[in-house]
């Protein structure tokens, strides 16, 4: 078998996923892979009345996956670990979208070899709107999927 040569990997931002973005690097930067990591967003809508739902019951910080700007420097932020960690050639990719649709798709536009996600990583009413996505991702995808336990 030989090396994997494009790695992609999910964050949301949360510390769960940032770590399955720092193994994900230190194991692009041993294989000397090229690493993608991946933010997936919603665009903001207002009439969007599960997300307005979620802010007035949860405060603002409820529907941080929303937006551009939070997804783009979550992905800023992911980058840094990932290079810290030993990643050597990063991509940054923030996209409108459903996590699991836009990770799917950026494995294949990437020609990725390996998909890294972590364990756990949307917690409460984020993980009821946005599904499980390592387990969805697992069971769809086209590519070897690395599940890194990053829970306590």
């Amino acid at each position: 078998m030989s090396a994997y040569r494009t790695v992609v990997v999910g964050t949301d931002g949360s510390e769960s996923s940032l770590r399955a973005v720092r193994r994900a690097g230190a194991l692009a930067g041993a294989c000397d892979a090229r690493l993608v990591i991946v933010c997936a967003y919603l665009p903001p809508r207002a009439d969007d009345r599960e997300l307005r739902r979620a802010q007035e019951q949860l405060g603002e910080g409820a529907t941080e996956g929303v937006g551009s700007a939070p997804a783009e420097d979550t992905v800023r932020g992911a980058a840094e670990e990932a290079v810290a960690a030993g990643a050597g050639e990063v991509e940054q990719v923030a996209v409108v979208g459903s996590p699991v649709e836009t990770l799917l798709d950026v494995v294949t536009r990437a020609q990725a070899d390996l998909l890294v996600v972590g364990n756990r990583g949307l917690n409460g009413i984020r993980s009821r709107l946005m599904g499980s996505v390592p387990a969805d991702v697992t069971r769809r995808s086209s590519v070897d999927v690395l599940v890194v336990h990053t829970t306590g």
